[in-house]
């Protein structure tokens, strides 16, 4: 309900001229004077007047207030529900953004539990060592698809020795074919890495050498063949981690592939090395060009040669017809002279001789 303090007003001034008009009357009964109930009367009718007055300015800026608080409480309620508009809007988006990332967590959960399946099988694939060594040669591949064109390399070659190297990356003498062996000695890396005091890992470094000279023994006796491919070979493992701990640890390993013409490379440095055969083979392309334009250049030498030969011979031929023709030409003028000298010839008519008819 509504406080209406003009309805309060209103009480109070009945209440007032009330007590005013039995004040009145008190004085009036007391034998006052006439002409002073009369006075009296004139001021409470004058206040009463002014009551009034003030009366229905009171209610008229009442009214001017309900109307501004009615105005303000529907500006308020409009802003209270723009707001709420607002905010379940920015609420719909949130949750619709929420629901996004919620669908891309889901499907990145979903790429780690295949992710793990798939480390899994790779572990199966590293456990087993002939599936092992065919993780390793597809890894060879795929580098040397990704950096060679395909007339530059082949796989699975047969030597002449009756040797079959993994990958043969073909480059011109000198140096010639270069043999591209994968091994992964995984077996003796996690020994090493397992061992746990100082005699394991002694036992386990020494069998991790031993593989790996073995090794470098095989490629730089079975693929490095004299007259048939270059005078050194590449051990490629497919792990970068195998590679690191051979360079860090193993420097005998290093320097026995060093003296046995023996590359070790990991899957970055032998496409660093690929990029630089690449270079080599592009080199060597240019040259075979440059040769084959070479030869065209001193064949066309040649048929210009020949060209300057025929042209000095009909120049002859022209000369020689040039004379040939002055010298037709001066026997014709001679001619030509001697028929103008017969035509001036002018012949006497002689009288006939005897016995003859007269012509």
């Amino acid at each position: 309900m509504w406080y209406n303090p003009a309805m309060d007003v209103s009480i109070l001034i009945a209440v007032a001229l009330a007590v005013l008009a039995v004040v009145g009357v008190v004085f009036f009964a007391r034998g006052r004077g006439l002409a002073d109930a009369e006075a009296r009367l004139a001021r409470l009718a004058e206040t009463t007047e002014r009551l009034a007055s003030g009366q229905a300015e009171l209610a008229g800026q009442l009214k001017m207030a309900q109307s501004g608080l009615s105005e303000r409480l529907d500006a308020l309620t409009k802003r209270l529900g723009d707001g709420l508009m607002q905010q379940t809007q920015k609420t719909g988006e949130t949750l619709t953004e929420l629901q996004k990332r919620l669908a891309v967590i889901d499907e990145a959960q979903k790429n780690i539990t295949d992710l793990s399946k798939q480390m899994v099988g790779l572990q199966d694939i590293l456990s087993n060592k002939q599936l092992r060594g065919a993780f390793g040669q597809s890894r060879l591949e795929d580098l040397v698809r990704d950096a060679l064109p395909p007339a530059a390399y082949d796989f699975e070659v047969t030597l002449a020795n009756g040797k079959r190297v993994d990958c043969l990356v073909r480059l011109p003498k000198p140096p010639g074919p270069v043999a591209i062996d994968s091994k992964f000695p995984l077996e003796a890396y996690r020994a090493l890495g397992g061992a746990r005091d100082e005699a394991a890992k002694t036992q386990a470094a020494r069998a991790f050498s031993g593989d790996l000279k073995n090794h470098i023994d095989d490629i730089a006796t079975k693929y490095i063949v004299p007259n048939e491919t270059a005078d050194w070979a590449l051990m490629f493992l497919p792990s970068e981690a195998v590679y690191a701990e051979v360079h860090a640890n193993f420097p005998n390993v290093v320097e026995e592939a060093h003296r046995r013409r023996v590359a070790i490379v990991s899957p970055s440095t032998l496409m660093a090395a690929l990029t630089t055969v690449r270079a080599i083979l592009k080199d060597a392309q240019m040259k075979e060009q440059a040769e084959r334009i070479q030869q065209e250049i001193e064949r066309m030498l040649n048929d210009v040669r020949l060209l300057d030969d025929r042209v000095g011979n009909l120049q002859r031929h022209f000369e020689q017809t040039s004379r040939d023709v002055d010298q037709i030409a001066t026997s014709a003028r001679k001619i030509a002279k001697s028929g103008e000298r017969i035509k001036e010839v002018h012949f006497e008519e002689s009288p006939p001789a005897p016995g003859l008819p007269p012509s």
